[in-house]
């Protein structure tokens, strides 16, 4: 999986990228192509100008179907001042329409010396030079003649005719990268829910072997000839069974409550509490704990309003699960501070350790269900990583909030949050 998951994202970005590419070239074609179809509608409607404007100048001199010969005879004398100035404005109207050139226009009809013969009413000389120049006079002919048309054309001509199609294309591609990016995400969690997985898997299995293995060489030493007759013995062998068969039953009661938390079947039987009473308590069932390690926690209760409605058990757990961790994750001699004060009616209990600490990544995930922060071996502090994420469901189902401030290899302080009655 390791190897197949890099090549799939490596696989499925060269795809997207393929995608763009052939998308933005085939744009790029389409602009072109489109380009290229309004030079050649401009050149037929220029010649079609041409051609209308001579046929009424042989019109105007009375050869309605002349031949070749005669037509090209008469146009040797052309000269724009037989039409009045709405007949080049049909022949150019005519055309325009005929190839789909649907821009307003200016015109202006010069003769050799680019002296105006007869111009529309907003021509100005200034556009001129922006002005597409169609001669009028014939080879050879007498008179030399340029109609001048100006075409008032929107520079983002192109791009405006294509916009749905541009629009269009940018949408589907962005459906694409969105679908990637959620194509991706979804395969990040699903690698981060199997290691998790593993993770779990790997913990629960330490964790209930050794009581397992504990109670097989508790059952074969009450088979043996020399403890079947010794009841101290038996007394001793029993209590060991059933020690390590509560600590089984404690795991599992573990898993199954972060069962019934995800599923938030939480029932609180809230009563009014002192918490100062429950953190004292909690502090002297885990004093042995802390002397084992030549450890110290210190006690600052300074908070003047220090009762709360909440749940007895669970809000013991949630003091328990904070220290148990500051414990387990300390150095050599742990050094653990809790400390009460109130805020804006509520209760804020800091339990601050000078353990390992954490990093970004692992304060952002700490509070993850089956969460465990790396410290190289993965048993060398137990637990399923269920504390913390209990933590956070119990205080938030009382109304509360937690936080964490940690600095990596100098310890870190959970904060929790409750309402005060």
């Amino acid at each position: 999986m390791r190897k197949v998951f890099p090549l799939i994202v490596v696989l499925i970005t060269l795809s997207v990228i393929g995608i763009i590419f052939i998308q933005m070239s085939w744009i790029d074609n389409a602009i072109s192509l489109k380009r290229n179809q309004r030079i050649e509608a401009l050149a037929n409607a220029t010649s079609e100008i041409k051609r209308s404007i001579h046929n009424l100048f042989l019109i105007k001199n009375g050869y309605i179907n002349a031949n070749e010969e005669t037509r090209y005879y008469v146009l040797q004398s052309f000269t724009s001042q037989l039409l009045t100035g709405e007949d080049v404005r049909q022949s150019i109207d005519k055309a325009f329409t005929k190839y789909n050139i649907k821009e307003p226009f200016e015109y202006s009809v010069t003769n050799i010396f680019q002296i105006p013969i007869a111009a529309s009413a907003g021509f100005s000389p200034n556009e001129l030079g922006s002005s597409t120049d169609i001669p009028l006079t014939p080879e050879n002919g007498y008179y030399v003649e340029t109609l001048h048309l100006y075409i008032r054309e929107d520079k983002n001509y192109i791009l405006n005719s294509m916009g749905w199609m541009i629009g269009a294309s940018v949408l589907f591609t962005t459906i694409i990268i969105s679908a990637f990016a959620l194509t991706i995400r979804t395969m990040f969690t699903q690698k981060k829910l199997s290691e998790i997985k593993s993770d779990f898997i790997n913990n629960m299995t330490h964790e209930l072997k050794t009581p397992l293995a504990t109670i097989s060489l508790a059952i074969d030493a009450l088979t043996n000839e020399k403890v079947i007759h010794d009841t101290e013995k038996i007394r001793y062998y029993s209590g060991m069974i059933k020690d390590e068969n509560k600590r089984m039953n404690k795991q599992v009661e573990k898993i199954l409550q972060s069962a019934r938390i995800e599923r938030q079947d939480i029932k609180l039987n809230l009563q009014r509490i002192n918490a100062h009473e429950v953190i004292d308590k909690v502090a002297d069932n885990l004093a042995l704990q802390i002397e084992e390690k030549q450890g110290t926690l210190n006690l600052k209760l300074g908070a003047k309003q220090y009762m709360i409605d909440a749940d007895d058990v669970h809000f013991s757990n949630i003091i328990f699960n904070l220290l148990d961790n500051a414990i387990k994750y300390s150095k050599d001699k742990p050094v653990i501070q809790v400390e009460t004060s109130t805020s804006n009616n509520m209760l804020a209990i800091k339990v601050k350790d000078n353990g390992i600490g954490m990093n970004k990544e692992t304060q952002s995930r700490v509070f993850e269900k089956f969460y465990r922060a790396h410290t190289g071996n993965i048993h060398n502090v137990k637990g399923f990583g269920l504390g913390l994420s209990y933590v956070k469901a119990i205080t938030e189902a009382h109304g509360g909030k937690v936080k964490v401030e940690s600095t990596f290899g100098k310890g870190s302080t959970f904060t929790i949050l409750l309402p005060i009655v």
